[in-house]
């Protein structure tokens, strides 16, 4: 159980931060409106971000655009532009990988993939044909494209919070399906117990432990 002192330190910060995170959230769902070309690079950048720093994904994703890299580069160049990433050779593969399961003809068709009333059933596509996206990145993905009422992105940042709220008696070392849909449904049942939307919850974790809201 949460003692009553966690928890109200909790829900201040959420109070001080509500604002800023459902601003945030919204720049989510406006993402969705634009084309697919922006919507495939939202893709890249969480892509790259298991075991990185997400700023310094933002920022590779950015300069492969500025580049041209990222819709027309080869592997080796997007390796080189990928420093400061965790695992630049296998990420390469994966964005290459991305690149041509969605661009068809010179251009890119990402949302005819994404079934809007059923997320869960799009996760599990995107889990199981698109590599380098585990349940944690295909979450991402969808959460900063919009679709993040209902899911969670089980990074380390979120789990070091659950285990600290007492949701989670420990960190698992290894997430499988099981495992992850059983953890996202625990943090869902304490956002609902408390009143914080499971994505803001996710966004006042993550913004808790790092100092900052993000992506």
């Amino acid at each position: 159980m949460q003692c009553d002192d966690e928890l109200n330190e909790l829900l201040s910060s959420y109070r001080k931060k509500r604002y800023q995170i459902k601003k945030k959230l919204k720049e989510f769902g406006d993402l969705y409106k634009s084309n697919d070309e922006c919507i495939f690079k939202e893709l890249c950048f969480c892509i790259l971000t298991p075991q990185s720093k997400a700023i310094y994904c933002d920022e590779a994703v950015k300069e492969l655009v500025r580049s041209g890299l990222l819709l027309e580069g080869e592997k080796s160049d997007i390796k080189a532009n990928l420093r400061r990433v965790r695992f630049p050779n296998s990420k390469a593969s994966y964005l290459i990988a991305a690149r041509k399961a969605f661009k068809n003809s010179g251009r890119f068709d990402i949302k005819s993939k994404i079934d809007e009333d059923n997320i869960f059933k799009t996760r599990e596509w995107f889990v199981k044909n698109i590599k380098g996206l585990g349940y944690k990145e295909a979450s991402h993905f969808l959460r900063n494209i919009g679709f993040g009422n209902d899911i969670a992105i089980l990074d380390i940042h979120i789990l070091r919070s659950l285990k600290r709220y007492r949701i989670i008696k420990k960190i698992p070392s290894l997430i499988n399906r099981k495992i992850y849909l059983n953890v996202e449904n625990k943090m869902r049942g304490f956002s609902l117990k408390i009143g914080i939307p499971l994505q803001e919850l996710d966004l006042l974790f993550w913004s808790d432990e790092t100092g900052f809201i993000f992506k």
